[in-house]
């Protein structure tokens, strides 16, 4: 068995090394470093856990979102150097404001009931839509729109997709100004989903008044965002799941799985929306 989490890449080189390979866990919920043809066509088994990391990443986005209405970076960094702006410090309140979820997925669901507990207007869409997707979140509080109108309803714009085809480049030129003037954005789903170039254009002109990523295009050591040099944005390196509670329940999960896959058991302790 292999158990990987994000910053790899499981090539079909990898497992084509492991011919006796019965079994990948994916220690979070992104399926976009690994080859999943190449695991289907292997007949090994695909196995995520998206519960724990969707708290903590739903949690994040709300850190960014926090950060950048109420401007908490840039005040502090003005403190320390003795600047007391307590009066140019003004920001804007989440409640009664409307959340914009670009995927409610796992972690897209559990921000937006975070969003409606601050009292927050909570819309979002999805890939697929259906009045079943629609019925399930109502019973969130969230009202399923489409792509185009969470961007032009919205005041905070939060990204929660996996990076594939259909959503490389999801947020460029084009659907940034779809968004309302003076809107936040935040991303927590993968570097490549939002365009960084026309996201610096769309801030520079004003367009947006803040962005948060905690996902970058280009991640390591040693890179630096074309985002860096602007007061308004807040850069994290991919940390949204990276929290002591998570980690330790994603690692419980891992044991015991591990342990019904050594047993012999055909569902492995977990539901099949996390099995391929």
């Amino acid at each position: 068995m292999l158990i990987f989490r994000s910053g790899v890449s499981i090539s079909s080189e990898v497992m084509t090394a492991a011919p006796q390979l019965k079994l990948i866990i994916r220690a979070g919920s992104g399926f976009d470093n690994i080859d999943v043809e190449h695991a289907k066509w292997r007949g090994i088994r695909l196995v995520r856990i998206p519960g724990p990391g969707a708290q903590a990443v739903a949690e994040m986005a709300f850190a960014l979102m926090l950060g950048l209405s109420r401007r908490v970076l840039e005040a502090d960094r003005l403190w320390r150097l003795g600047r007391w702006m307590k009066t140019e410090m003004t920001g804007f309140n989440l409640n009664g404001k409307t959340l914009g979820i670009v995927g409610c997925g796992n972690i897209g669901t559990r921000a937006g009931q975070l969003g409606v507990a601050l009292g927050m207007n909570v819309i979002g869409c999805v890939e697929h839509e259906s009045p079943s997707v629609a019925a399930h979140l109502r019973k969130h509080n969230i009202t399923l729109k489409s792509f185009r109108e969470v961007l032009s309803e919205a005041d905070f714009v939060s990204i929660h997709v996996p990076l594939q085809d259909s959503t490389r480049n999801l947020i460029n030129a084009e659907t940034l100004a779809l968004m309302k003037r003076g809107a936040f954005l935040v991303n927590l789903a993968r570097g490549g989903v939002v365009n960084e170039a026309a996201l610096l254009r769309a801030l520079n002109e004003g367009h947006l008044r803040g962005a948060g990523l905690d996902v970058h295009e280009k991640e390591g050591d040693g890179k630096i965002s074309p985002l860096a040099g602007l007061p308004n944005v807040i850069l994290t390196p991919h940390i949204g799941a990276s929290t002591v509670d998570a980690q330790r329940e994603i690692g419980q999960q891992i044991m015991r799985i591990m342990d019904a896959f050594l047993a012999g058991h055909p569902n492995l302790g977990v539901t099949e929306n996390c099995v391929m």
